[in-house]
């Protein structure tokens, strides 16, 4: 789109005679005339005048007048003359090639191999310079003084039209094609052929790239001659020469000057008709344009002014791409014109349709959340303590002073206005329908997303400061009294009046909605299972209305409305379990949901837990169970609270918990959990008795689960249990529970006589000595096995007054049973008892017959009653063989042998004392091995000892004392144990304190 980018000036007319070349130094003109002369003009304002302008001197735009004449200055016309502003030295081309130093124009230079040259190109960098004459290309170098050096010379096919640097190479036009000349070695390289018609053009770029022309087009090349990129600049005719003064590429044709853009697509700019024009240079601030007695200044325009037209006119991308050209001193006011243009571009492409476009602009802008969001009517957004402001468009970090007219020179039509005051009534209505289709949401989810990253991240940040000041005590009495926290049923506290948290509420919760609107369900997931700072209300309305469940349970779970969300799982669930129900909600909403809801929460709110958990604890028993242990919820808590709520889940649990750790559960719990077993069983006891079929080697699961519990616990109280035993049933638990209480005997005798299971008296005996063996001697846990010796040898006296015993034991706390492992003391014939076991002792006096009985004390007899003996109780010799003949390897063979009846056959007694023998008999010669072993280590360790005292000391007239250093004569000496160390026993004697060797060593006296 075409606008003003250069003013063009008329500096000076009427020039005689005719110019043939033009050059700027400074404020300055330099015109080269066809009659050999260089004139110099200046501008027509005094010197004080031009002393109170810039230090730099440029071209003004004003008329110029003659200053002087320097007449013969060239023999010949002038075909091209240029100031060399870094070195002060001004290169013309004439006959030759001539240097001048400026501003004295005295005579620097003149190359006399440059006679007939046409062209040339200067390397400022270098220094380099290179020229053209027939079919030669020379390069000169200045030496940094008054003369320049010959560094190289190469043929060329034809004579060079046009030339020019590009890096370490020359770019040469030959004939009708572009050639890249290699300056080290001339090898020449083609690029592509020049036009037919029109004259190769060379042009060097400021990157150090070309423009080469070819008829109306010019083409961009890199150093190597490679082509660039695929766009051209396409000028209206060919033009006769081009300069580049950025942002602009200004071409000289044939009837006026063309200025395009050198940003893609290179569109006309400006075209300023000039008659006649044959030369145009650039200078430091403007371009000169000279005709054959005329010249021209095209004066930029002020980026600016062209901003302005170029914003008013619709150019936006031309007028951003100005923006960037401003002074870094002007930095904030180019972000204020940047922004004010991305706003009115970012509107102009929305109503146009290029929705994602226009919110890359509105991005660019910094332009606030909320200003966007008012382009999209149907989306809620929460409320705010922050006051609204149409104008107040950009982020709050631009001052106010950079979006005013008197700063930035922004005209009435670059003021910034709000979306609706942009638009016609009839506009907006039109824009209306199209305002929530799904690409323009899609455009606005791609804007929430870029901004979002700083926004959390600076709400963020406010939240941890406020906490830090809220951990310290250091909050300030202003702060308190304007700050207000809005409280959410389960919610938490969020204060109202913070800006960054404000802002991210509103950006999160208009992103979900989006989200939700263009049917991305899973990324609105995703945003609610990260940090969020979504509106719960508002979200939770939209969620609901689309039963977008998941999502909800999302948005509930990271506002701590957990209660909420349990209840939502709950119905999900319930829901889920009718015909009725899909199977997607079957598939996604199950017990197991509400169980991993839970698992986070068992630290932060236990009871919660508890409350929600009795929901799916009978369907899922051992999942909850679990979840109770992994969250380290106390298990007192959880019982008690399955006491009152479930009890009929308490027992299941506590089964649970003990099977998952059995470590974990305390005494009480344990005693709790065999209370609810024995309760069961002694209900279902009490039905069977009632319909006569009570039968003890009747096993109930609840039984079984009750014998377990009471063989493999130790936490729970046997003696309360004991009392709630009926009288006449329930043996093996009895057993258990008084083998809890140590009293075996009457344990032991339960299994034998009242339940008739050897085997089982057996098996306790085993785990007795089992659970003894590594705490004491193998010897004393075997007494146990004796002891239900004397239980199968004298049944009388471990049947009578049975029950009687066993409320004596119940009755008396402080009078119990003693171990088995410590045994009984009773009264022998030697007053003091020295065995462990009773019976033993007794047995050396008293022998038992099959129809005899015992007259020893028991003892279970808490009140030391003696039995009387009873003429009809049989002994059960066979159970106590088979008991030795099993166990001989755990029971003390003398001793068991006097526990037994005289009238016992020893053949009876084989594989009972068979075993016994050979193991003794194999222990005796084990242990002869090991006498004869320490007896031969005896004797070598004395062998090695004699030797040792055999060690002989030799004594010479030159033996010297390691101590005095004195010869030791007949002096009585000591030897050291290396038996090479000799000292003076006085020496030693005297010297016990020094270490000369190792303290405490035996010494020898000689």
């Amino acid at each position: 789109m075409v606008h003003s980018a250069y003013d063009s000036f008329q500096l000076l007319a009427n020039c005689s005679p005719k110019i043939d070349a033009v050059a700027s130094y400074g404020s300055k003109l330099l015109l080269g005339c066809s009659d050999g002369s260089l004139k110099i003009y200046a501008p027509e304002s005094s010197d004080s005048d031009r002393s109170s302008s810039s230090d730099q001197p440029a071209l003004r735009k004003e008329q110029y007048e003659l200053e002087r004449t320097v007449a013969g200055f060239s023999k010949k016309p002038m075909l091209s003359m240029e100031v060399l502003a870094s070195r002060e030295l001004l290169l013309s081309l004439s006959e030759s090639i001539a240097f001048h130093r400026l501003p004295n124009l005295e005579t620097i230079a003149v190359l006399t191999k440059a006679k007939g040259a046409n062209v040339y190109s200067w390397d400022d960098r270098r220094g380099f310079l290179c020229f053209a004459r027939q079919k030669r290309v020379c390069i000169f170098r200045h030496d940094g003084g008054r003369g320049f050096v010959e560094v190289k010379e190469f043929g060329v096919p034809d004579t060079v039209k046009s030339m020019s640097w590009c890096g370490e190479n020359i770019c040469i036009a030959i004939r009708k094609e572009y050639m890249i000349l290699n300056s080290t070695n001339g090898v020449l390289s083609e690029v592509f052929p020049a036009g037919r018609l029109a004259q190769p053009l060379v042009i060097s770029l400021p990157s150090g790239e070309l423009l080469l022309g070819k008829e109306n087009i010019g083409v961009f090349v890199d150093q190597n001659g490679k082509l660039l990129q695929a766009d051209r600049i396409c000028w209206s005719e060919a033009p006769t020469t081009v300069i580049i003064q950025k942002p602009y590429a200004i071409a000289l044709l044939p009837r006026r000057v063309e200025i395009r853009s050198l940003r893609v697509p290179y569109p006309m700019i400006q075209t300023v008709v000039l008659q006649n024009v044959r030369h145009i240079i650039p200078s430091s601030n403007a371009v000169i344009v000279a005709s054959e007695n005329s010249v021209f200044g095209l004066f930029p325009v002020p980026l600016g002014v062209q901003i302005v037209q170029l914003t008013a006119s619709g150019d936006f991308e031309e007028a951003l791409a100005l923006c960037k050209l401003l002074p870094p001193e002007d930095s904030s006011l180019r972000a204020a014109k940047e922004g004010s243009i991305h706003i009115r571009y970012a509107h102009y492409l929305f109503e146009n349709g290029s929705y994602e476009e226009a919110m890359e602009h509105f991005l660019a802008s910094q332009v606030d959340i909320t200003y966007v969001l008012t382009l999209y009517p149907s989306i809620v957004l929460p409320k705010t303590t922050m006051v609204p402001e149409p104008e107040k468009m950009l982020d709050s970090s631009w001052d106010a002073s950079h979006l005013s007219r008197a700063s930035s020179g922004v005209s009435d039509d670059m003021e910034s206005s709000s979306p609706q005051q942009l638009l016609e009534p009839d506009e907006s209505a039109a824009l209306e329908s199209k305002k929530m289709s799904h690409n323009t949401l899609m455009a606005l989810i791609k804007f929430l997303q870029k901004k979002r990253g700083n926004v959390i991240e600076k709400a963020t940040a406010e939240g941890t400061d406020e906490v830090v000041l809220d951990a310290v005590g250091d909050s300030y009495a202003s702060f308190e009294s304007t700050r207000f926290k809005k409280s959410n049923k389960g919610r938490g506290t969020i204060p109202i009046n913070s800006g960054a948290r404000e802002m991210a509420a509103i950006l999160d919760t208009a992103l979900l909605q989006a989200l939700l609107l263009t049917g991305q369900s899973s990324a609105a997931l995703e945003l609610l299972k990260g940090h969020n700072y979504c509106d719960a209300k508002i979200c939770e309305e939209i969620l609901l209305k689309r039963n977008h469940y998941a999502a909800l349970l999302e948005l509930y779970r990271s506002n701590s409305m957990h209660r909420e969300a349990l209840k939502l799982l709950h119905q999900l669930v319930e829901e889920s379990k009718s015909n009725q129900s899909q199977l997607e909600l079957t598939q996604k909403f199950n017990p197991e949901s509400i169980i991993e809801y839970l698992k986070p929460l068992c630290e932060t709110d236990p009871m919660l837990v508890l409350e929600f958990s009795m929901l799916v604890l009978e369907s899922c028993p051992t999942q909850t169970i679990d979840l109770f242990l992994s969250g380290n919820i106390p298990a007192d808590l959880v019982n008690s609270y399955l006491k009152q709520h479930a009890p009929s889940m308490q027992g299941r649990y506590l089964e649970l918990m003990l099977a998952m750790n059995e470590n974990g559960i305390s005494g009480n719990l344990q005693n709790e959990m065999i209370q609810i077993y024995l309760s069961e069983v002694l209900d279902w006891y009490a039905d069977l008795i009632a319909q006569q079929k009570w039968n003890e080697k009747v096993y109930s699961p609840t039984r079984k689960k009750l014998l377990s519990a009471l063989e493999s616990i130790s936490g729970y109280s046997p003696e309360t249990l004991l009392k709630r035993l009926p009288p006449d049933a329930l043996y093996e638990e009895r057993a258990l529970l008084l083998g809890k209480m140590n009293q075996h005997e009457l344990a032991l005798s339960l299994y034998v006589h009242k339940l008739h299971l050897p085997e089982l008296a057996l098996a306790y005996c085993d785990r007795l000595y089992e659970s003894l063996a590594h705490q004491q001697s193998a010897k004393s846990s075997g007494n146990i096995y004796l002891t239900l010796m004397q239980i199968y040898l004298n049944p009388s006296r471990t049947t009578k007054n049975f029950e009687k015993r066993i409320t004596n034991v119940l009755s008396s706390q402080n009078t119990s049973l003693p171990k088995v492992g410590s045994g009984t003391s009773v009264k022998t014939k030697g007053g003091r008892a020295t065995k462990k076991i009773a019976a033993i002792e007794g047995a050396e006096d008293s022998r038992f017959s099959p129809s005899s009985t015992d007259s020893g004390r028991s003892d279970g007899d808490a009140d030391g009653e003696e039995f009387s003996e009873e003429g009809g109780s049989t002994i059960m010799l066979d159970e106590v063989i088979d008991l030795l003949s099993q166990r001989w390897n755990r029971i003390n063979g003398a001793q068991a042998l006097k526990l037994l009846p005289k009238e016992t056959k020893l053949q009876n007694l084989l594989p009972f004392l068979g075993p016994l023998l050979r193991k003794s008999s194999e222990a005796y010669r084990n242990f002869s091995v090991i006498r004869s072993l320490r007896q031969s280590e005896n004797l070598q360790v004395k062998d090695e000892l004699y030797n040792q005292r055999k060690a002989v000391v030799k004594i010479t007239g030159d033996s010297t004392c390691s101590l005095c250093h004195k010869k030791l004569g007949t002096s009585v000496f000591a030897v050291y144990p290396n038996g090479k160390t000799l000292v003076h026993f006085v020496c030693f004697r005297d010297s016990q304190s020094m270490k000369a060797v190792a303290r405490g060593s035996p010494l020898r006296k000689r």
